[in-house]
């Protein structure tokens, strides 16, 4: 699955699934550009980790919850760069509560960072691909949260669901300019929000309780990424792929 001489932005890199997806694609290849919000303390860090592990690759910090951010990303991604192989649309916000008690502040926050966010970028990326005419790859980081209505996650909820139909609305829409578009739904992966929020205990428990014997990685993600992504998958468009060790099967 080699990426060669493609070119990749990956929003939300900073860190988790982002810097996942951001490692397996420099480790096959490709040039990236790393992407994390203004003022993010871990985006450097994740650009050396980058280049230890032999890619290629610079850090643009933005926000892209706004489509004033995402322009702002894109002129200085094509700057660096040629022109933009590889999408990897990972921006996200969550916020756990009960639906009774939920701010309706913050459910639009989470709506606006994980669906408008996924929109402005991919919308604005596409664009560059038909104007380019060479194809492309975009790849959008889900959950099976937008299968299962997991309870205290109605606006993370809403908003993968949300995430999902869009993108494989995107997919039919760009059939004609030969721009591959896919889904990935990460199951439980090991985060450091994951970290935040349940704590290290909870998830080694929770892990174990998985059919797979063990919480995903970002690695997992970035591997399925680096394939959708590549020339083997050229025949692949409009599809969700569940990586989740088997999640959605933990009471069958």
């Amino acid at each position: 699955m080699s990426l060669l001489g493609k070119t990749a932005l990956v929003t939300g890199a900073g860190r988790g699934i982002g810097k996942g997806c951001a490692l397996a694609l420099a480790r096959r290849g490709a040039t990236v550009a790393l992407n994390d919000r203004p003022g993010s303390p871990d985006l450097a860090a994740a650009v050396v980790e980058v280049e230890s592990a032999g890619g290629t690759a610079f850090g643009l910090e933005a926000d892209v919850f706004s489509r004033a951010g995402c322009e702002s990303l894109l002129r200085r991604c094509l700057d660096q760069l040629n022109g933009i192989d590889i999408l990897v649309s990972n921006p996200a916000y969550s916020r756990r509560g009960r639906f009774l008690d939920y701010d309706p502040e913050l459910f639009e926050r989470v709506i606006r960072g994980t669906l408008f966010g996924g929109f402005h970028m991919s919308q604005l990326t596409a664009r560059h691909m038909v104007e380019r005419g060479k194809g492309g790859k975009m790849v959008f980081i889900s959950s099976v949260h937008a299968s299962i209505p997991l309870q205290n996650a109605i606006a993370y909820n809403a908003a993968k669901a949300g995430l999902n139909h869009m993108a494989l609305s995107i997919a039919r829409e760009l059939i004609d300019h030969k721009i591959n578009v896919n889904v990935i739904e990460p199951g439980w992966i090991d985060t450091p929000g994951e970290h935040e929020t349940f704590g290290a205990e909870a998830l080694a428990e929770g892990g174990r309780a998985l059919p797979w014997g063990r919480l995903g990685t970002p690695a997992d993600i970035g591997n399925a990424a680096a394939f959708l992504c590549s020339d083997e998958a050229d025949y692949i468009t409009g599809t969700i792929t569940r990586v989740d060790g088997g999640y959605m099967h933990r009471d069958a």
